[in-house]
């Protein structure tokens, strides 16, 4: 639900922190991961409810079908993927530390975990939980479930659409994570 200019952060945030040749997992996947077009990358693995919607997602390399909300099991090995993507995602999780400790499982050592969202989302779709609690507070909310499930160098941010800007009408709230190095 992010308007163009919220899609733009989102890409400018994802152009900052996913290196040449990361291998991605862009989870709930949709028609477009909003990854950066000039970004040389490695497997790009979509996971969503939708075929149809991932088929017209030219990002994707790889296209599985499952509703995590069903089972958050990711269908990877351990320590295969360099970044995880939950571009406005998070509202609609109804396991979300089981889904985050399965990112944290699937990550390489120094791995980010990446989530984005904005304050428009479906409230038909979207957990209780969510809809009750403000921007701030839905930060916290991922910051403790990322350290519940085992993540560190949690960094949190916000841009703001600006005023001359009609494309854009919607704040984007980040919150990414990394997995430990081993000790």
């Amino acid at each position: 639900m992010l308007d163009p200019g919220a899609r733009a952060a989102v890409t400018a945030l994802y152009h900052t922190l996913i290196a040449e040749g990361a291998d991605i997992l862009d989870l709930m996947a949709g028609p477009h991961s909003h990854l950066p077009p000039d970004l040389p990358r490695g497997t790009v693995i979509g996971i969503g409810l939708d075929r149809a919607v991932m088929q017209d997602n030219v990002d994707l390399t790889h296209r599985i079908v499952q509703d995590l909300n069903e089972d958050p099991t990711l269908p990877l090995p351990d320590e295969t993927m360099d970044v995880a993507c939950l571009c406005d995602v998070v509202p609609y999780l109804r396991h979300p530390l089981v889904t985050l400790a399965e990112i944290l499982r699937v990550l390489r050592p120094g791995g980010v975990a990446i989530l984005t969202f904005s304050d428009r989302f479906l409230p038909q779709k979207a957990v209780a939980l969510w809809q009750a609690l403000d921007h701030d507070d839905r930060r916290r909310l991922l910051d403790m479930l990322l350290t519940r499930a085992g993540f560190s160098g949690i960094d949190s941010g916000e841009v703001q659409p600006p005023s001359d800007d009609p494309s854009w009408r919607d704040a984007v709230y980040a919150v990414t994570a990394r997995r430990p190095h081993a000790a």
